[in-house]
């Protein structure tokens, strides 16, 4: 409505310029930089003479303009310090409302760099209800991250003050997807010295870093176009294995999700086998894999294997069923 009223006086202002240049072209037979010079002084009230002594007639369009464009003018130019000190209260409000929020998140994760890569990650993240802050200093970045509000910092994720802004000392963990591997590195030095035990997911643009990577302390490196090229030959080898794979893990079909949960050390399944837990009768799900607490992967387990307190199943199933279990373990 602002920017409305705003267009609206400039044309206004803009007619009564044109007006009085036209008019004293026409009655005073001024060239027309000369009649625009005069409209000007006129709405400025700068107090210049006249370039010639003006006709009776003359001097009716100077009332006239006088009358009209000095209150155009004066409404214009309130007009534009109201929208250039509200909206630099309404950036610097909405700001230190976003850092109150990222300050009070726990269990969150840092997501450093907002390109392909990391604007993908955070679809995924909120489509699962995952706490997450986004990292990004490109200006031209930024613009779509306001579209897409969510929380971000529009600063450096190589800077100490910056991640510890983002919250990494409560952090679940720290995914730095930047396209510069140099940066990528600088990052996992800058988080691992803030918290050594921070769990850190980082993107590899060249698989010859990979190595680099994980000197310098990333948990997990994912190399994206290594992982695309893969999966595009494994569609030509194997494509009924891929399509169960997107059923099962990027799919909606068929409702089908898989899942990783932890049974804690009050469950009721704890000390329990396969059979006994009950999981396959009661809930439909399959027992893809169990990730014993001292790292150990079982791939399909046999019935009678033993589940433990801090174990992690893998299961496929029905979205639905899934809370409930997640519940129980």
């Amino acid at each position: 409505m602002e920017y409305k009223k705003l267009r609206t006086s400039l044309m206004m202002l803009i007619s009564v310029l044109l007006f009085g240049t036209i008019s004293y072209h026409q009655i005073e037979s001024m060239p027309f930089f000369e009649a625009f010079y005069m409209t000007m002084i006129t709405v400025s009230t700068v107090g210049f003479s006249e370039i010639k002594p003006l006709s009776p007639h003359g001097r009716i369009v100077t009332m006239i303009i006088i009358s009209t464009g000095i209150t155009l003018g004066a409404y214009t130019i309130g007009m534009i310090l109201q929208l250039v000190v509200e909206g630099e209260f309404k950036k610097s409000f909405w700001r230190r409302k976003m850092e109150k929020k990222i300050s009070r998140l726990k269990e969150h994760f840092i997501i450093c760099g907002f390109g392909r890569i990391g604007e993908l990650i955070c679809r995924e993240l909120r489509a699962n209800g995952v706490k997450f802050v986004v990292i990004e200093k490109d200006p031209r970045v930024i613009e779509g991250l306001e579209n897409e509000d969510f929380l971000y910092l529009p600063m450096d994720s190589t800077s100490e003050e910056t991640l510890v802004k983002a919250g990494i000392m409560h952090a679940r963990g720290i995914v730095t997807a930047v396209t510069n591997d140099a940066d990528n590195v600088f990052i996992i030095l800058t988080a691992k010295g803030l918290r050594p035990d921070i769990f850190v997911l980082s993107r590899s643009s060249d698989i010859k870093n990979e190595a680099k990577l994980f000197r310098a302390g990333a948990n997990r490196v994912v190399s994206p176009y290594l992982i695309g090229g893969k999966r595009m030959a494994q569609m030509l080898i194997k494509p009924t294995v891929i399509d169960f794979i997107d059923i099962a893990m990027m799919n909606n079909r068929l409702d089908l999700v898989m899942e990783e949960a932890k049974i804690g050390p009050d469950s009721s399944l704890a000390g329990k086998n396969l059979i006994e837990s009950n999981l396959r009768q009661d809930y439909g799900a399959i027992i893809v894999a169990i990730k014993k607490k001292a790292g150990e992967m079982i791939f399909n387990p046999v019935p009678h294997e033993k589940l433990e307190s801090e174990d992690i199943i893998v299961v496929l199933g029905k979205r639905e069923i899934m809370d409930k279990m997640s519940q129980v373990l």
